[in-house]
Protein backbone atom coordinates (compact mmCIF):
# COMPACT_ATOMS: atom_id res chain seq x y z
CA UNK A 1 0.00 0.00 0.00
CA UNK A 2 3.19 2.23 0.48
CA UNK A 3 4.13 2.11 -2.89
CA UNK A 4 0.87 3.34 -4.26
CA UNK A 5 0.22 6.51 -2.43
CA UNK A 6 2.77 8.40 -4.12
CA UNK A 7 1.17 7.67 -6.66
CA UNK A 8 -2.50 8.54 -5.57
CA UNK A 9 -0.92 11.67 -4.63
CA UNK A 10 0.74 12.56 -7.97
CA UNK A 11 -2.41 11.74 -10.22
CA UNK A 12 -4.36 14.13 -6.87
CA UNK A 13 -1.98 16.65 -7.99
CA UNK A 14 -2.26 16.50 -11.56
CA UNK A 15 -6.05 16.99 -11.13
CA UNK A 16 -6.15 19.60 -9.62
CA UNK A 17 -3.44 21.38 -11.62
CA UNK A 18 -5.62 20.40 -14.55
CA UNK A 19 -8.87 21.73 -13.05
CA UNK A 20 -7.22 24.81 -11.78
CA UNK A 21 -5.67 25.54 -15.61
CA UNK A 22 -9.67 25.16 -16.51
CA UNK A 23 -10.21 27.76 -14.51
CA UNK A 24 -7.77 30.40 -15.30
CA UNK A 25 -9.97 32.43 -18.17
CA UNK A 26 -8.93 32.44 -21.72
CA UNK A 27 -7.48 35.94 -23.39
CA UNK A 28 -9.11 35.63 -26.59
CA UNK A 29 -9.92 38.86 -27.63
CA UNK A 30 -13.82 39.68 -28.43
CA UNK A 31 -14.34 40.75 -32.42
CA UNK A 32 -16.98 42.72 -33.67
CA UNK A 33 -18.63 41.45 -36.74
CA UNK A 34 -21.79 43.37 -38.43
CA UNK A 35 -24.66 41.88 -38.50
CA UNK A 36 -27.27 44.96 -39.57
CA UNK A 37 -28.47 43.53 -42.86
CA UNK A 38 -29.01 39.98 -40.91
CA UNK A 39 -31.24 41.05 -38.28
CA UNK A 40 -34.71 39.95 -38.62
CA UNK A 41 -37.94 42.26 -37.57
CA UNK A 42 -38.99 39.13 -35.23
CA UNK A 43 -42.43 38.79 -37.80
CA UNK A 44 -42.31 35.81 -40.05
CA UNK A 45 -46.20 36.00 -40.76
CA UNK A 46 -46.91 39.45 -42.06
CA UNK A 47 -48.73 38.90 -45.90
CA UNK A 48 -46.56 40.84 -47.38
CA UNK A 49 -43.72 39.19 -46.22
CA UNK A 50 -44.46 35.93 -49.20
CA UNK A 51 -43.00 36.08 -52.33
CA UNK A 52 -43.30 33.58 -55.16
CA UNK A 53 -39.96 31.86 -56.35
CA UNK A 54 -40.24 30.88 -59.75
CA UNK A 55 -38.77 27.60 -60.78
CA UNK A 56 -36.57 28.14 -63.64
CA UNK A 57 -33.30 29.48 -61.67
CA UNK A 58 -31.53 32.43 -62.86
CA UNK A 59 -27.76 31.93 -64.13
CA UNK A 60 -26.32 34.76 -62.91
CA UNK A 61 -27.32 35.34 -59.52
CA UNK A 62 -28.26 32.97 -56.86
CA UNK A 63 -31.96 33.60 -55.25
CA UNK A 64 -32.10 33.40 -51.51
CA UNK A 65 -35.31 33.25 -49.17
CA UNK A 66 -36.64 31.67 -46.13
CA UNK A 67 -37.72 27.91 -47.15
CA UNK A 68 -40.07 27.83 -43.82
CA UNK A 69 -41.53 31.00 -45.03
CA UNK A 70 -40.87 31.68 -48.27
CA UNK A 71 -39.82 35.40 -47.61
CA UNK A 72 -37.14 36.81 -49.84
CA UNK A 73 -33.65 37.25 -48.06
CA UNK A 74 -31.70 38.88 -50.88
CA UNK A 75 -29.47 37.42 -53.50
CA UNK A 76 -25.73 36.64 -54.61
CA UNK A 77 -23.64 36.53 -57.70
CA UNK A 78 -22.75 33.47 -59.39
CA UNK A 79 -19.60 33.81 -60.00
CA UNK A 80 -18.42 33.01 -63.47
CA UNK A 81 -15.08 30.42 -63.93
CA UNK A 82 -12.72 33.31 -64.84
CA UNK A 83 -13.85 34.97 -61.17
CA UNK A 84 -13.51 32.16 -59.25
CA UNK A 85 -9.88 30.98 -60.42
CA UNK A 86 -9.06 35.07 -59.44
CA UNK A 87 -10.31 33.96 -55.62
CA UNK A 88 -8.26 31.14 -55.83
CA UNK A 89 -5.04 32.96 -56.56
CA UNK A 90 -5.87 35.40 -53.93
CA UNK A 91 -6.28 32.66 -51.61
CA UNK A 92 -2.88 31.65 -52.78
CA UNK A 93 -1.07 34.42 -51.82
CA UNK A 94 -2.33 34.56 -48.75
CA UNK A 95 -1.53 31.43 -48.21
CA UNK A 96 2.31 31.52 -48.74
CA UNK A 97 1.91 33.78 -45.56
CA UNK A 98 -0.29 31.57 -43.53
CA UNK A 99 1.72 28.85 -44.16
CA UNK A 100 4.81 30.26 -42.00
CA UNK A 101 2.06 31.11 -38.98
CA UNK A 102 2.68 29.28 -35.41
CA UNK A 103 0.40 27.30 -33.98
CA UNK A 104 0.18 29.55 -31.02
CA UNK A 105 -1.23 32.46 -33.68
CA UNK A 106 -3.60 29.53 -35.44
CA UNK A 107 -4.81 28.11 -31.65
CA UNK A 108 -5.80 32.45 -30.79
CA UNK A 109 -7.80 32.01 -34.25
CA UNK A 110 -9.69 29.37 -32.76
CA UNK A 111 -10.01 30.65 -29.28
CA UNK A 112 -11.25 33.97 -30.65
CA UNK A 113 -13.98 32.02 -33.25
CA UNK A 114 -15.16 29.53 -29.87
CA UNK A 115 -15.69 32.52 -27.77
CA UNK A 116 -17.64 34.16 -30.52
CA UNK A 117 -20.06 30.78 -31.34
CA UNK A 118 -20.40 30.89 -27.51
CA UNK A 119 -21.93 34.36 -27.23
CA UNK A 120 -23.50 34.48 -30.51
CA UNK A 121 -25.60 30.52 -30.53
CA UNK A 122 -28.90 32.76 -30.61
CA UNK A 123 -27.50 34.91 -34.17
CA UNK A 124 -25.70 31.61 -35.71
CA UNK A 125 -28.71 29.39 -35.18
CA UNK A 126 -31.60 31.92 -36.04
CA UNK A 127 -29.60 32.36 -39.63
CA UNK A 128 -29.34 29.18 -39.85
CA UNK A 129 -32.89 28.72 -39.16
CA UNK A 130 -33.85 31.29 -41.83
CA UNK A 131 -31.89 29.86 -44.65
CA UNK A 132 -32.75 25.89 -44.04
CA UNK A 133 -35.86 25.73 -42.03
CA UNK A 134 -34.64 24.27 -39.48
CA UNK A 135 -35.46 24.56 -35.81
CA UNK A 136 -33.17 26.18 -33.67
CA UNK A 137 -32.65 23.18 -31.14
CA UNK A 138 -31.82 21.73 -34.58
CA UNK A 139 -29.59 24.17 -35.43
CA UNK A 140 -27.52 24.08 -31.60
CA UNK A 141 -27.36 20.21 -32.19
CA UNK A 142 -26.11 19.90 -35.20
CA UNK A 143 -24.20 23.28 -36.14
CA UNK A 144 -23.40 24.96 -32.77
CA UNK A 145 -22.42 21.93 -30.67
CA UNK A 146 -20.57 20.08 -33.36
CA UNK A 147 -18.27 23.06 -34.14
CA UNK A 148 -17.20 23.78 -30.60
CA UNK A 149 -16.05 19.92 -29.89
CA UNK A 150 -14.23 20.06 -33.49
CA UNK A 151 -12.52 23.84 -32.20
CA UNK A 152 -11.62 22.31 -28.42
CA UNK A 153 -10.40 19.26 -30.48
CA UNK A 154 -8.22 21.12 -32.08
CA UNK A 155 -7.12 23.71 -29.55
CA UNK A 156 -6.26 20.35 -27.80
CA UNK A 157 -4.71 17.44 -29.41
CA UNK A 158 -4.48 19.20 -33.30
CA UNK A 159 -0.59 20.55 -33.32
CA UNK A 160 0.38 16.97 -31.63
CA UNK A 161 -1.25 15.60 -34.82
CA UNK A 162 0.56 17.53 -37.13
CA UNK A 163 4.23 17.76 -35.44
CA UNK A 164 6.95 15.43 -37.39
CA UNK A 165 5.99 11.51 -36.56
CA UNK A 166 9.11 9.57 -35.63
CA UNK A 167 8.79 5.95 -37.10
CA UNK A 168 11.21 2.64 -36.92
CA UNK A 169 14.01 2.41 -39.39
CA UNK A 170 13.77 -0.89 -39.82
CA UNK A 171 16.45 -3.57 -39.51
CA UNK A 172 18.34 -2.44 -42.18
CA UNK A 173 18.45 1.38 -41.68
CA UNK A 174 19.65 1.13 -37.58
CA UNK A 175 21.77 4.39 -37.67
CA UNK A 176 19.19 6.59 -39.73
CA UNK A 177 16.27 8.64 -38.18
CA UNK A 178 12.29 8.21 -39.74
CA UNK A 179 9.98 10.23 -39.36
CA UNK A 180 6.79 11.89 -41.44
CA UNK A 181 6.42 15.40 -42.11
CA UNK A 182 3.12 17.22 -42.36
CA UNK A 183 3.40 20.41 -44.86
CA UNK A 184 0.10 22.78 -46.24
CA UNK A 185 -1.05 21.36 -49.00
CA UNK A 186 -1.81 24.95 -50.40
CA UNK A 187 -5.37 25.93 -51.18
CA UNK A 188 -8.19 23.37 -50.05
CA UNK A 189 -11.60 23.42 -52.44
CA UNK A 190 -14.91 22.61 -50.74
CA UNK A 191 -18.27 22.21 -51.78
CA UNK A 192 -20.87 21.70 -49.23
CA UNK A 193 -24.56 21.23 -48.65
CA UNK A 194 -27.50 22.81 -47.59
CA UNK A 195 -27.98 21.01 -44.43
CA UNK A 196 -25.84 22.33 -42.30
CA UNK A 197 -24.45 25.79 -43.35
CA UNK A 198 -22.86 27.01 -40.31
CA UNK A 199 -20.98 23.68 -39.56
CA UNK A 200 -20.28 22.58 -43.17
CA UNK A 201 -17.92 25.69 -44.01
CA UNK A 202 -17.06 25.72 -40.48
CA UNK A 203 -15.53 21.54 -40.17
CA UNK A 204 -13.52 22.24 -43.47
CA UNK A 205 -12.23 25.70 -42.81
CA UNK A 206 -11.11 25.08 -39.28
CA UNK A 207 -8.87 21.91 -40.88
CA UNK A 208 -7.37 23.47 -43.69
CA UNK A 209 -6.46 26.75 -41.52
CA UNK A 210 -5.02 24.98 -38.66
CA UNK A 211 -2.68 22.88 -40.83
CA UNK A 212 -1.53 25.61 -42.49
CA UNK A 213 -3.84 26.16 -45.73
CA UNK A 214 -6.22 28.65 -47.39
CA UNK A 215 -9.51 27.26 -48.71
CA UNK A 216 -12.12 28.55 -50.83
CA UNK A 217 -15.11 27.35 -50.25
CA UNK A 218 -18.85 26.96 -52.86
CA UNK A 219 -21.58 27.10 -50.81
CA UNK A 220 -24.74 25.89 -51.68
CA UNK A 221 -27.20 27.96 -53.85
CA UNK A 222 -29.70 26.83 -51.29
CA UNK A 223 -27.72 28.50 -48.07
CA UNK A 224 -25.99 31.15 -49.52
CA UNK A 225 -27.16 33.57 -47.46
CA UNK A 226 -26.24 32.54 -44.18
CA UNK A 227 -23.07 30.94 -45.82
CA UNK A 228 -21.87 34.65 -46.57
CA UNK A 229 -22.43 36.18 -43.06
CA UNK A 230 -20.71 33.37 -41.78
CA UNK A 231 -17.60 34.31 -44.03
CA UNK A 232 -17.44 37.63 -42.13
CA UNK A 233 -16.94 35.88 -38.55
CA UNK A 234 -14.17 33.62 -39.90
CA UNK A 235 -12.59 36.71 -41.64
CA UNK A 236 -13.44 39.39 -38.70
CA UNK A 237 -11.28 36.46 -36.18
CA UNK A 238 -8.56 36.17 -39.00
CA UNK A 239 -8.09 39.64 -39.29
CA UNK A 240 -7.85 39.90 -35.17
CA UNK A 241 -5.01 37.68 -35.32
CA UNK A 242 -2.82 39.26 -38.17
CA UNK A 243 -3.92 36.55 -40.82
CA UNK A 244 -3.47 37.87 -44.63
CA UNK A 245 -6.72 38.96 -46.53
CA UNK A 246 -8.16 36.24 -48.89
CA UNK A 247 -7.19 33.13 -46.74
CA UNK A 248 -11.14 32.08 -46.75
CA UNK A 249 -13.40 33.10 -49.18
CA UNK A 250 -16.87 31.85 -49.95
CA UNK A 251 -18.23 31.93 -53.31
CA UNK A 252 -21.53 31.32 -54.52
CA UNK A 253 -23.19 30.23 -57.88
CA UNK A 254 -24.21 27.15 -59.78
CA UNK A 255 -22.33 23.64 -61.18
CA UNK A 256 -20.38 26.13 -63.53
CA UNK A 257 -18.62 28.05 -60.34
CA UNK A 258 -18.08 24.30 -58.79
CA UNK A 259 -16.29 22.88 -61.66
CA UNK A 260 -14.17 26.09 -61.99
CA UNK A 261 -13.14 25.34 -58.33
CA UNK A 262 -12.29 21.80 -58.71
CA UNK A 263 -9.97 22.47 -61.27
CA UNK A 264 -7.92 25.62 -59.45
CA UNK A 265 -7.47 24.24 -56.24
CA UNK A 266 -4.64 21.86 -54.47
CA UNK A 267 -7.49 19.56 -53.26
CA UNK A 268 -11.12 19.31 -53.12
CA UNK A 269 -13.55 18.59 -50.47
CA UNK A 270 -17.14 17.21 -51.09
CA UNK A 271 -20.44 16.99 -49.33
CA UNK A 272 -23.63 16.09 -51.47
CA UNK A 273 -25.02 13.68 -53.79
CA UNK A 274 -23.31 10.71 -55.14
CA UNK A 275 -23.91 11.65 -58.86
CA UNK A 276 -22.43 14.81 -58.44
CA UNK A 277 -19.67 13.48 -56.24
CA UNK A 278 -18.61 11.54 -59.37
CA UNK A 279 -18.60 14.48 -61.71
CA UNK A 280 -16.35 15.99 -59.10
CA UNK A 281 -14.04 13.06 -59.40
CA UNK A 282 -14.03 13.37 -63.34
CA UNK A 283 -13.17 16.89 -63.32
CA UNK A 284 -10.29 16.48 -60.45
CA UNK A 285 -8.87 13.96 -62.59
CA UNK A 286 -7.68 16.19 -65.19
CA UNK A 287 -5.19 18.00 -62.61
CA UNK A 288 -5.01 14.47 -59.89
CA UNK A 289 -5.39 16.22 -57.04
CA UNK A 290 -6.70 14.56 -53.83
CA UNK A 291 -10.47 14.12 -53.07
CA UNK A 292 -12.50 13.45 -50.52
CA UNK A 293 -16.57 12.54 -51.09
CA UNK A 294 -19.47 12.51 -48.12
CA UNK A 295 -21.80 11.88 -50.29
CA UNK A 296 -26.05 10.65 -49.94
CA UNK A 297 -26.31 8.28 -46.88
CA UNK A 298 -29.09 5.71 -45.78
CA UNK A 299 -28.05 4.63 -42.36
CA UNK A 300 -29.54 1.20 -40.87
CA UNK A 301 -30.85 1.32 -37.21
CA UNK A 302 -31.13 -1.85 -36.11
CA UNK A 303 -33.55 -2.78 -32.63
CA UNK A 304 -32.98 -6.05 -31.45
CA UNK A 305 -35.58 -7.51 -28.99
CA UNK A 306 -33.92 -7.33 -25.64
CA UNK A 307 -34.05 -3.42 -25.65
CA UNK A 308 -35.93 -0.77 -23.68
CA UNK A 309 -38.29 0.00 -26.44
CA UNK A 310 -39.48 3.51 -25.45
CA UNK A 311 -35.84 4.76 -24.49
CA UNK A 312 -35.09 3.47 -28.34
CA UNK A 313 -37.81 4.47 -30.23
CA UNK A 314 -37.12 8.12 -28.83
CA UNK A 315 -33.61 7.69 -30.42
CA UNK A 316 -35.34 6.81 -33.81
CA UNK A 317 -37.38 9.59 -33.96
CA UNK A 318 -34.55 11.76 -33.62
CA UNK A 319 -32.41 10.49 -36.01
CA UNK A 320 -35.25 10.13 -38.53
CA UNK A 321 -37.13 13.50 -38.02
CA UNK A 322 -33.94 15.83 -36.73
CA UNK A 323 -34.59 19.26 -38.82
CA UNK A 324 -36.92 17.41 -41.37
CA UNK A 325 -34.10 14.81 -42.54
CA UNK A 326 -31.52 17.25 -42.48
CA UNK A 327 -29.46 15.30 -40.40
CA UNK A 328 -25.64 14.57 -41.85
CA UNK A 329 -26.19 11.00 -40.88
CA UNK A 330 -29.69 10.34 -41.49
CA UNK A 331 -31.64 7.01 -40.16
CA UNK A 332 -33.62 5.74 -43.23
CA UNK A 333 -34.11 2.07 -42.91
CA UNK A 334 -35.52 0.52 -39.22
CA UNK A 335 -35.23 -3.17 -38.75
CA UNK A 336 -37.00 -4.30 -35.92
CA UNK A 337 -36.37 -7.52 -34.72
CA UNK A 338 -40.07 -9.41 -34.51
CA UNK A 339 -40.58 -9.90 -31.03
CA UNK A 340 -40.26 -5.96 -30.28
CA UNK A 341 -41.73 -5.15 -33.98
CA UNK A 342 -45.58 -4.16 -32.90
CA UNK A 343 -44.58 -2.12 -29.41
CA UNK A 344 -41.91 -0.62 -31.18
CA UNK A 345 -44.03 0.56 -34.10
CA UNK A 346 -46.79 1.56 -31.32
CA UNK A 347 -43.88 3.62 -29.32
CA UNK A 348 -42.78 5.65 -32.50
CA UNK A 349 -46.23 6.18 -33.77
CA UNK A 350 -47.39 8.08 -30.55
CA UNK A 351 -44.03 9.96 -30.27
CA UNK A 352 -44.65 10.97 -33.96
CA UNK A 353 -47.89 12.42 -33.38
CA UNK A 354 -47.47 14.53 -31.39
CA UNK A 355 -44.51 16.00 -33.84
CA UNK A 356 -45.39 19.27 -35.31
CA UNK A 357 -43.81 21.18 -38.28
CA UNK A 358 -43.86 24.51 -38.59
CA UNK A 359 -42.05 27.78 -39.41
CA UNK A 360 -39.37 27.26 -36.29
CA UNK A 361 -38.90 31.39 -35.48
CA UNK A 362 -42.76 31.94 -35.57
CA UNK A 363 -43.72 28.98 -32.51
CA UNK A 364 -42.74 26.28 -30.23
CA UNK A 365 -42.14 23.67 -33.57
CA UNK A 366 -40.61 20.30 -33.30
CA UNK A 367 -39.83 20.34 -36.62
CA UNK A 368 -39.02 22.69 -38.98
CA UNK A 369 -39.61 23.25 -42.96
CA UNK A 370 -37.78 21.47 -46.27
CA UNK A 371 -34.94 23.57 -47.57
CA UNK A 372 -34.79 22.52 -51.21
CA UNK A 373 -38.33 23.95 -53.39
CA UNK A 374 -40.30 20.67 -54.84
CA UNK A 375 -38.74 18.12 -52.51
CA UNK A 376 -41.65 17.50 -50.67
CA UNK A 377 -43.10 15.95 -53.99
CA UNK A 378 -40.00 13.28 -54.53
CA UNK A 379 -40.92 12.30 -50.78
CA UNK A 380 -44.44 12.00 -51.63
CA UNK A 381 -43.34 9.87 -54.85
CA UNK A 382 -41.18 7.87 -52.83
CA UNK A 383 -44.24 7.00 -50.44
CA UNK A 384 -46.61 6.68 -53.25
CA UNK A 385 -44.22 3.48 -54.58
CA UNK A 386 -44.20 1.93 -51.42
CA UNK A 387 -47.33 2.19 -50.58
CA UNK A 388 -48.75 0.89 -54.28
CA UNK A 389 -46.12 -2.19 -53.41
CA UNK A 390 -47.97 -3.03 -50.10
CA UNK A 391 -46.49 -0.56 -47.64
CA UNK A 392 -48.85 1.02 -45.26
CA UNK A 393 -48.88 4.21 -43.11
CA UNK A 394 -49.51 4.00 -39.61
CA UNK A 395 -48.92 7.51 -37.93
CA UNK A 396 -48.36 11.13 -39.50
CA UNK A 397 -47.49 14.24 -37.47
CA UNK A 398 -49.04 17.38 -38.38
CA UNK A 399 -48.04 20.57 -39.88
CA UNK A 400 -49.66 23.81 -38.46
CA UNK A 401 -49.55 28.22 -38.70
CA UNK A 402 -47.79 27.91 -42.19
CA UNK A 403 -48.56 30.52 -45.22
CA UNK A 404 -49.97 30.05 -48.19
CA UNK A 405 -47.02 30.74 -49.88
CA UNK A 406 -44.93 28.18 -48.18
CA UNK A 407 -47.60 24.98 -48.26
CA UNK A 408 -45.25 22.98 -50.42
CA UNK A 409 -42.06 23.50 -47.90
CA UNK A 410 -43.45 20.85 -45.09
CA UNK A 411 -43.94 17.68 -45.15
CA UNK A 412 -45.59 15.54 -41.93
CA UNK A 413 -43.54 13.10 -40.14
CA UNK A 414 -44.34 9.64 -40.89
CA UNK A 415 -44.50 6.49 -40.03
CA UNK A 416 -44.61 3.97 -42.67
CA UNK A 417 -44.64 0.04 -42.45
CA UNK A 418 -44.47 -3.52 -43.80
CA UNK A 419 -41.97 -2.34 -46.25
CA UNK A 420 -39.05 -4.28 -48.27
CA UNK A 421 -36.14 -3.43 -50.52
CA UNK A 422 -38.39 -3.71 -53.69
CA UNK A 423 -39.47 -0.41 -52.99
CA UNK A 424 -37.45 2.94 -53.75
CA UNK A 425 -38.31 4.16 -50.39
CA UNK A 426 -35.42 1.70 -48.75
CA UNK A 427 -33.31 2.19 -51.98
CA UNK A 428 -33.00 5.69 -52.41
CA UNK A 429 -31.64 8.59 -50.12
CA UNK A 430 -35.28 10.53 -48.83
CA UNK A 431 -33.93 13.36 -46.88
CA UNK A 432 -37.02 13.78 -45.46
CA UNK A 433 -38.86 13.03 -42.02
CA UNK A 434 -39.72 9.33 -42.49
CA UNK A 435 -39.77 6.32 -40.79
CA UNK A 436 -39.33 2.81 -42.97
CA UNK A 437 -40.12 0.57 -40.34
CA UNK A 438 -39.31 -3.65 -41.62
CA UNK A 439 -38.76 -6.65 -38.96
CA UNK A 440 -35.99 -9.21 -39.04
CA UNK A 441 -35.82 -12.61 -37.41
CA UNK A 442 -32.05 -12.89 -36.59
CA UNK A 443 -28.86 -11.47 -36.10
CA UNK A 444 -28.06 -12.65 -39.58
CA UNK A 445 -30.68 -11.49 -41.57
CA UNK A 446 -30.27 -8.13 -39.78
CA UNK A 447 -26.53 -7.76 -41.18
CA UNK A 448 -28.07 -9.16 -44.77
CA UNK A 449 -30.62 -6.66 -44.76
CA UNK A 450 -28.47 -3.50 -43.55
CA UNK A 451 -25.61 -4.36 -45.95
CA UNK A 452 -28.01 -4.61 -48.63
CA UNK A 453 -27.76 -0.82 -49.62
CA UNK A 454 -26.10 1.06 -52.03
CA UNK A 455 -24.89 3.30 -48.97
CA UNK A 456 -22.19 2.66 -46.75
CA UNK A 457 -22.16 5.94 -44.19
CA UNK A 458 -23.29 4.90 -40.95
CA UNK A 459 -25.21 2.45 -38.65
CA UNK A 460 -26.57 2.09 -35.60
CA UNK A 461 -27.51 -0.96 -33.23
CA UNK A 462 -29.05 -1.44 -30.04
CA UNK A 463 -29.32 -4.08 -27.98
CA UNK A 464 -29.80 -5.21 -24.29
CA UNK A 465 -26.01 -6.57 -24.78
CA UNK A 466 -23.21 -4.22 -25.51
CA UNK A 467 -20.80 -7.39 -27.37
CA UNK A 468 -24.44 -8.37 -29.47
CA UNK A 469 -24.85 -4.97 -30.43
CA UNK A 470 -21.18 -4.32 -31.04
CA UNK A 471 -20.47 -8.46 -32.60
CA UNK A 472 -23.80 -6.85 -35.40
CA UNK A 473 -22.12 -3.18 -35.86
CA UNK A 474 -18.63 -4.83 -36.87
CA UNK A 475 -20.46 -6.80 -39.90
CA UNK A 476 -21.83 -3.92 -41.00
CA UNK A 477 -20.15 -2.34 -44.42
CA UNK A 478 -19.62 1.04 -43.64
CA UNK A 479 -17.71 3.98 -42.26
CA UNK A 480 -19.64 4.99 -39.10
CA UNK A 481 -21.23 2.66 -36.36
CA UNK A 482 -22.58 3.30 -32.67
CA UNK A 483 -23.04 1.28 -30.85
CA UNK A 484 -26.59 1.83 -28.10
CA UNK A 485 -26.58 5.06 -29.69
CA UNK A 486 -27.37 7.37 -32.92
CA UNK A 487 -25.10 9.78 -34.62
CA UNK A 488 -22.83 10.21 -31.57
CA UNK A 489 -19.74 9.35 -33.26
CA UNK A 490 -19.37 13.12 -34.61
CA UNK A 491 -19.41 14.51 -30.94
CA UNK A 492 -15.97 12.61 -30.82
CA UNK A 493 -13.99 14.93 -32.91
CA UNK A 494 -10.98 12.65 -33.13
CA UNK A 495 -12.43 10.30 -35.03
CA UNK A 496 -12.62 10.37 -38.97
CA UNK A 497 -16.03 10.54 -40.57
CA UNK A 498 -16.89 9.00 -44.08
CA UNK A 499 -18.27 5.95 -45.88
CA UNK A 500 -17.84 3.96 -48.47
CA UNK A 501 -19.69 2.85 -51.80
CA UNK A 502 -22.24 5.39 -53.27
CA UNK A 503 -21.51 7.11 -49.39
CA UNK A 504 -18.55 8.11 -50.88
CA UNK A 505 -14.57 7.89 -49.78
CA UNK A 506 -11.60 9.66 -47.89
CA UNK A 507 -12.31 11.02 -44.57
CA UNK A 508 -12.64 14.38 -42.53
CA UNK A 509 -12.76 15.07 -38.52
CA UNK A 510 -10.53 13.39 -36.83
CA UNK A 511 -6.79 12.87 -37.46
CA UNK A 512 -7.20 11.27 -40.76
CA UNK A 513 -9.50 14.13 -41.82
CA UNK A 514 -6.54 16.88 -40.60
CA UNK A 515 -3.52 15.65 -42.17
CA UNK A 516 -5.27 14.87 -45.01
CA UNK A 517 -5.22 18.38 -45.65
CA UNK A 518 -1.33 18.04 -45.63
CA UNK A 519 1.26 16.76 -47.86
CA UNK A 520 2.19 13.76 -46.41
CA UNK A 521 6.46 13.51 -46.77
CA UNK A 522 9.00 10.79 -45.41
CA UNK A 523 11.89 11.70 -44.72
CA UNK A 524 14.84 9.80 -43.50
CA UNK A 525 18.46 11.51 -42.25
CA UNK A 526 21.46 10.21 -40.62
CA UNK A 527 21.43 9.53 -36.84
CA UNK A 528 24.92 10.05 -35.89
CA UNK A 529 25.91 12.27 -38.29
CA UNK A 530 28.49 13.66 -39.60
CA UNK A 531 30.13 10.49 -37.02
CA UNK A 532 28.10 7.64 -39.29
CA UNK A 533 27.27 8.12 -42.98
CA UNK A 534 26.09 6.26 -45.34
CA UNK A 535 28.85 4.43 -47.80
CA UNK A 536 28.21 1.80 -50.63
CA UNK A 537 30.20 -1.29 -49.26
CA UNK A 538 32.98 -2.00 -51.84
CA UNK A 539 31.65 -5.06 -53.26
CA UNK A 540 28.55 -3.22 -54.70
CA UNK A 541 30.02 -0.06 -55.86
CA UNK A 542 31.01 0.30 -59.55
CA UNK A 543 32.29 -1.62 -61.34
CA UNK A 544 30.46 -3.80 -59.37
CA UNK A 545 32.67 -7.06 -58.21
CA UNK A 546 31.97 -10.56 -58.91
CA UNK A 547 31.23 -11.16 -55.96
CA UNK A 548 28.55 -8.37 -55.51
CA UNK A 549 25.32 -10.49 -55.93
CA UNK A 550 26.92 -13.01 -53.46
CA UNK A 551 27.67 -10.07 -50.77
CA UNK A 552 23.74 -8.91 -51.18
CA UNK A 553 22.48 -12.40 -50.77
CA UNK A 554 24.77 -13.07 -47.38
CA UNK A 555 23.41 -9.33 -46.33
CA UNK A 556 20.07 -10.36 -46.76
CA UNK A 557 20.20 -13.25 -44.97
CA UNK A 558 21.92 -11.11 -42.13
CA UNK A 559 19.69 -9.11 -41.77
CA UNK A 560 16.50 -11.19 -42.15
CA UNK A 561 17.19 -14.85 -41.99
CA UNK A 562 14.86 -16.65 -39.66
CA UNK A 563 17.34 -18.74 -37.80
CA UNK A 564 19.60 -17.16 -35.74
CA UNK A 565 22.63 -19.38 -36.50
CA UNK A 566 22.05 -18.72 -40.17
CA UNK A 567 22.20 -15.04 -39.67
CA UNK A 568 25.42 -15.30 -37.64
CA UNK A 569 26.92 -17.88 -40.48
CA UNK A 570 25.78 -14.77 -43.24
CA UNK A 571 27.18 -12.26 -41.02
CA UNK A 572 30.81 -14.22 -41.31
CA UNK A 573 30.36 -14.19 -45.17
CA UNK A 574 29.37 -10.50 -45.34
CA UNK A 575 32.09 -9.95 -42.79
CA UNK A 576 34.56 -12.15 -45.02
CA UNK A 577 33.57 -10.80 -48.41
CA UNK A 578 34.19 -6.97 -47.17
CA UNK A 579 37.65 -7.41 -46.25
CA UNK A 580 38.17 -9.91 -49.53
CA UNK A 581 38.91 -13.63 -48.33
CA UNK A 582 36.50 -16.76 -49.91
CA UNK A 583 33.12 -16.88 -47.75
CA UNK A 584 31.63 -20.26 -47.11
CA UNK A 585 29.22 -21.02 -49.94
CA UNK A 586 26.07 -21.23 -46.86
CA UNK A 587 23.66 -20.68 -48.95
CA UNK A 588 24.35 -22.40 -52.33
CA UNK A 589 24.48 -25.54 -49.50
CA UNK A 590 21.22 -24.99 -48.74
CA UNK A 591 19.60 -24.65 -52.07
CA UNK A 592 20.97 -27.69 -53.00
CA UNK A 593 19.43 -29.72 -50.30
Amino acid sequence: MAFWWPLIVIAIAFAICRLLLMLIPSNAPSIDVDTSDVLDDGNHMKDNSFIYIPSRRHTDKVQCYEPATMKYLGYFPALKPDEVKERVAQARKAQKIWAKSSFKQRRLFLRILLKYIIEHQDLICNISSRDTGKTMVDASLGEIMTTCEKIHWLLSEGEKWLKPEYRSCGRSMRHKIAKVEFSPLGVVGAIVSWNYPFHNIFNPMLAAVFSGNSIVIKVSEHASWSGCFYLRIIQTALAAVGAPENLVEVITGFAETGEALVSSVDKIIFVGSPGVGKMIMRSAADTLIPVTLELGGKDAFIVCEDVDVPHVAQVAARGALQSSGQNCAGAERFYIHKDVYSSFVAEVSKIVKSVIAGPPLSGKYDMGAICMQEHSEKLQYLVNDALDKGAEIVARGSVGNIGEGAVDQYFPPTVIVNVNHTMKLMQEEAFGPILSIMKFSSDEEAVQLANDSKYGLGCAVFSGSQRRARHIASQLHCGVAAVNDFASNYMCQSLPFGGVKDSGFGRFAGIEGLRACCLVKSVVEDRFWPLIKTKIPKPIQYPVAENGFEFQESLVETLYGLNIWDRLRALVNVLKLLFGQTPTPTSNRRRND
